[in-house]
């Protein structure tokens, strides 16, 4: 099965739709998926549920969906850098499940795993927990958390064989191994292509058996929110 796709926008043109819930890796915008996270906004499909663990900045990464009224609902840990997150969330016009960063990672791991749910102590007793089933275990409290499943995962690695089996960079990696588990189908954006057989199988970090279709963009642009320098 050839995994490859000549770039972004075919890798994406017959599997995104209306409605889906789209799982995209990053930490702000470190180790996100840029031609992706464009093409994705491109092809113009509309009442997505987005997971991430932040939406971008406003008019880069998920924040350009954010502009264009892609997303109808985040799931995310984070607001942060994005002003117009904060106002269509204050608005009204965006719905936000607030998850608590490490649940929201186990959520996806669970998820890609095929295990539906579990219970954590995180959030017990806070604004978390409204609705959720909370059971004693040992004589502590834990709250029940659902997976998540996304229809279509968006993922950023360094590097990927021709089957699919990717490294990643660094703390670019985040929570990329994740996303990519999750989704029902998985694209990945790369910045290097090799042959099957070129990684050292001790230093691949998710197997290519998660992969559904690989492209490259060699050149992102990597934008840094917070760029200071020493005067």
């Amino acid at each position: 099965m050839n995994k490859v796709y000549p770039d972004a926008a075919t890798a994406l043109k017959d599997i995104v739709k209306d409605g889906q819930t789209i799982a995209v890796g990053g930490f702000g915008l470190c180790g996100i998926p840029e031609a992706l996270i464009a093409a994705l906004r491109d092809s113009g499909v509309q009442n997505l549920t987005a997971i991430s663990n932040n939406a971008g900045v406003d008019g880069f990464g998920l924040g350009q969906l954010l502009t264009t009224r892609q997303i109808k609902k985040m799931i995310a840990s984070y607001v942060g850098e994005n002003k117009e997150f904060e106002r269509q969330y204050l608005a009204g016009e965006l719905e936000l499940e607030f998850t608590p960063q490490g649940t929201l990672a186990e959520k996806l791991r669970a998820g890609g795993a095929g295990i539906p749910a579990f219970f954590t102590k995180t959030g017990v007793g806070t604004l978390v927990a409204e609705g959720k089933e909370v059971r004693e275990f040992d004589g502590e409290r834990y709250v029940m958390e659902r997976s998540l499943v996304a229809d279509v995962s968006l993922v950023k690695a360094h590097k990927a064989d021709k089957a699919g089996n990717l490294v990643f960079n660094k703390t670019a990696r985040n929570f990329n191994p994740n996303v990519a588990m999750a989704g029902k189908v998985t694209v990945v954006e790369v910045e290097e292509l090799v042959e099957v057989g070129q990684l050292d199988p001790d230093q691949i970090h998710t197997p290519g058996i998660f992969v559904h279709r690989i492209v490259v963009n060699a050149t992102p642009e990597k934008r840094i929110e917070q760029r200071t320098v020493r005067a």
